[in-house]
């Protein structure tokens, strides 16, 4: 240490983190359990140590103190003094440096220590959002680095990064294809897992959340001198421009501290036995509801605040329209199991700040009675796995039955209906980051994760894929042209089902990871998006199903109760290829895989019939009385030859085809 430390006031207990004010830096730090807490400065760079001093006042759990004169760029760490006692449940070590959970900035690296950055507000709260009704709402996942990383359109300097995805070529792609939100996989700041820093691998996926409240540096170009922070809030402000929202991926589940035997960053030092669920009969242990060796403790309030400001940070300071909520239920568990009323929706429901944003949950969590599809509050919008599950059944030749795919076309109404929730909050997916691509879905029956160094044990077994008769890809042209197929049959269901569709980065394009279907670890070309191999067909085939969506909204945005329709039509009823309804002994039949669904009069417009067709061979459909013009013929890729005919009496249907007709 080699610089005399400056007056450390009493300042005050909030807000916590390091705050800016006129004279100085206010720094507030809950810890229940500690003794005493240390502020630690460092030089600009955070590598040289010039001081440090104990804070000097507490007021309840949080410890206190304001440094005079210090400005945005001062950066520190903090020590805790306290109890080594992991039985009890405290791991406090005074010779670790550890990180403000506060931080909106980090320094250093995690060898030598991270540290906290102050930085500057950077304002305009008040700039417009996009607020996309959920009616009109397409989730479109990505990773930011993957999305752009080898896009010859991007300015090679911001590839990978958020200025990438805000640059015109990216945008004009999102546009093109009627995008009206993106779902970016983690972008609070990270760490690497010891295990994959050996393999020489990282968390691509960025699943392994230290700083929640930090933007993600590895993903920022630095162009023109701007700060991650900086950069990641002009993407969000040219995202908003062309009517895009942005919904983070967020990580509360669990931090990257992992379990007993991880890393002491941050919240383990500070205070164990308040951050983390412990358990009961063994407090040197954690709970790992979350399967990643710890959860944080959601009951706790302090805790919950950490999970409220940094909401309110993303949603006011950096603007953004939304959450997906990873491993949900882990947030809600009062004491240990689920419970739909707990302190975490209750905060969420109350808080101005987050008012009219989207609050997506991914339902399940890996601990005793996690899988709660359907049990979320009103207003939340929950991932459908049962919509994935059977739309991969039914058009791969797995077990299912038609009752099954209709009830998942129809936005789940048997979760979420009886549950007085909308059909919107059924977020419908085939295709998602973690496991197969679409394109991969249709050409491996098996998983091929080798290179993620866990001899092919990790990701999904039971994926309910097919090949073809080849498995990977193959020069065979009838192989190539079933694979084509199917896949248009899986995004026309996505893509004209009732809910709120979510469709993968890449899977428009038939980008391939060559059959990894677990690829978290693999920041390089299997991961990144092939620009110069995408499937051009294959992307104006999925551009112009969204483009019939938002036309038409098949199956509308409320729920049907086979009732006539003001202008004489049922508002929705099911047929079987003679034209008959389907009888309660057809809906079990797990060999017949033809069907359609009437729709009436959706959005006053003329009545729609929507044919499916997931059996090998082509089938006639007896159709409804009058005639009925094709607007969408999943069996061939270009609109050239599937749209504009118009038939009375019978259809063709072909085989691994869906077919929408509208009535003359």
């Amino acid at each position: 240490m080699s610089a005399p430390a400056p007056l450390l006031g009493p300042g005050r207990a909030w807000p916590l983190g390091a705050n800016c004010d006129a004279s100085g830096v206010n720094i507030a730090v809950f810890s229940a359990h500690a003794e005493s807490i240390e502020l630690c400065a460092f030089d600009a760079a955070g590598q040289r140590e010039l001081w440090r001093r104990a804070l000097p006042s507490r007021s309840g759990d949080v410890w206190h103190g304001h440094v005079d004169g210090a400005a945005p760029g001062f950066v520190y760490a903090l020590r805790a003094h306290g109890a080594w006692r992991p039985e009890a449940g405290h791991r406090f070590d005074a010779n670790r440096l550890l990180l403000d959970p506060y931080a909106r900035e980090i320094a250093g690296d995690v060898g030598a220590g991270l540290k906290a950055r102050v930085v500057a507000p950077l304002g305009g709260d008040g700039e417009p959002r996009p607020f996309t009704p959920l009616a009109e709402t397409l989730l479109y996942e990505l990773h930011v680095k993957g999305f752009t990383r080898a896009h010859p359109g991007v300015p090679e300097a911001l590839r990978g990064s958020y200025a990438g995805l805000a640059s015109e070529a990216a945008i004009d792609h999102l546009q093109r294809l009627g995008v009206s939100a993106v779902s970016l996989l983690p972008v609070q700041q990270r760490v690497d897992e010891e295990r994959l820093v050996r393999l020489g691998l990282t968390n691509y996926w960025g699943y392994n959340t230290i700083g929640y409240f930090a933007v993600e540096p590895r993903l920022a170009s630095g162009a023109g001198g701007a700060t991650p922070r900086e950069e990641f809030r002009a993407m969000v402000r040219r995202l908003h421009a062309a009517g895009i929202e942005v919904i983070l991926d967020v990580v509360f589940n669990h931090t990257a501290e992992s379990d007993e035997s991880g890393p002491t960053l941050a919240f383990r030092g500070l205070d164990n036995a308040s951050y983390y669920r412990l358990r009961r009969d063994a407090p040197a242990l954690y709970e790992n509801p979350s399967g990643c060796g710890n959860a944080l403790d959601l009951r706790h309030p302090r805790v919950l605040q950490l999970v409220m400001d940094a909401l309110r940070y993303w949603a006011g300071e950096m603007r953004v329209d939304g959450f997906r909520f990873d491993l949900a239920p882990v947030l809600a568990r009062e004491p240990e199991a689920f419970d739909a009323n707990a302190a975490f929706f209750r905060a969420l429901a109350q808080e101005p700040a987050l008012a009219g944003l989207k609050l997506i949950a991914e339902p399940w969590d890996v601990g005793e009675g996690g899988y709660r599809l359907g049990e979320f509050p009103r207003g939340w919008l929950e991932w459908n796995d049962r919509f994935r599950d059977a739309t991969r059944a039914f058009w791969l030749g797995h077990a299912t039955t038609r009752g099954e795919f209709a009830q998942r076309l129809a936005a789940s109404a048997d979760v979420f209906d009886t549950r007085e929730r909308e059909p919107s909050a059924s977020v419908n997916y085939v295709v998602a980051h973690d496991g197969f691509t679409l394109r991969d879905l249709v050409s491996y029956e098996r998983r091929h994760n080798e290179a993620n160094g866990e001899a092919n044990r990790d990701g999904h077994a039971h994926n309910l894929s097919r090949n073809g008769g080849v498995e990977g890809d193959t020069d065979d042209a009838a192989i190539n042209a079933l694979r084509g197929r199917l896949q248009r049959a899986l995004l026309a269901t996505l893509l004209l089902a009732q809910g709120t569709p979510l469709l993968c980065a890449g899977d428009e394009l038939g980008h391939t990871q060559h059959g990894n279907n677990n690829a978290y670890c693999q920041d390089n070309a299997s991961s990144w998006i092939d620009w110069p191999r995408a499937d051009a067909a294959l992307l104006d085939f999925t551009a112009r199903l969204i483009a019939l969506r938002r036309q038409l909204q098949p199956l509308g945005d409320r729920w049907h109760r086979g009732l006539p329709t003001g202008a004489g039509h049922i508002d929705l009823d099911w047929l079987q290829a003679d034209g008959t309804a389907l009888a309660e002994a057809d809906w079990r039949d797990p060999e017949r895989r033809v069907l359609a669904a009437r729709i009436g009069a959706p959005r006053g417009s003329a009545p729609l019939l929507l044919l499916c067709n997931g059996e090998a061979e082509d089938r006639s459909f007896t159709l409804p009385a009058g005639r009925w013009k094709r607007l969408l013929d999943s069996a061939v890729a270009t609109s050239a030859t599937d749209a504009g005919s118009v038939f009375d009496g019978v259809c063709p249907l072909p085989a691994h085809a869906i077919v929408l007709l509208v009535a003359v």
